[in-house]
């Protein structure tokens, strides 16, 4: 079955860095878009960044544009979510989700997600 499992998060001072990973298996990787999700509990779902199955395509929340990359190795049937200058308003559970058929916008697997807090 489709399984997807963050890892990476943890508790950071503002302006360090965390790399998250998301680690997919039960389907075939490279042929679905990715993305990364944020959730507060009492807030809406909010994407972060997504990337296209080759990797080629990738986008951005504006709030994260120049800070995040979000990258993909095929092989390994893993996603990344590098983040720089971490911010307390980044402070949020990371979930990653799988596209929905060839869709870039719909999503339908979810992972449990790994917590990030920026705190100093």
């Amino acid at each position: 079955q489709v399984q997807l499992v963050e890892s990476g998060g943890g508790l950071v001072q503002p302006g360090e860095s965390l790399k998250l990973s998301c680690a997919a298996s039960g389907f075939s990787f490279s042929s679905r878009a990715m993305a990364w999700y944020r959730q507060d509990p009492g807030k809406e779902r909010e994407m972060v960044a997504r990337i296209s199955g080759s990797g080629i395509f990738k986008e951005y929340t504006d709030s994260v544009k120049g800070r995040f990359d979000i990258s993909r190795d095929n092989g390994k049937n893993t996603m990344y979510l590098q983040m720089n200058n971490l911010q307390p308003r980044d402070t949020s559970l990371y979930v990653c989700a799988r596209s929905r058929g060839n869709s870039l916008t719909e999503f339908d697997y979810w992972g449990q997600g790994t917590q990030v807090t920026v705190s100093s």
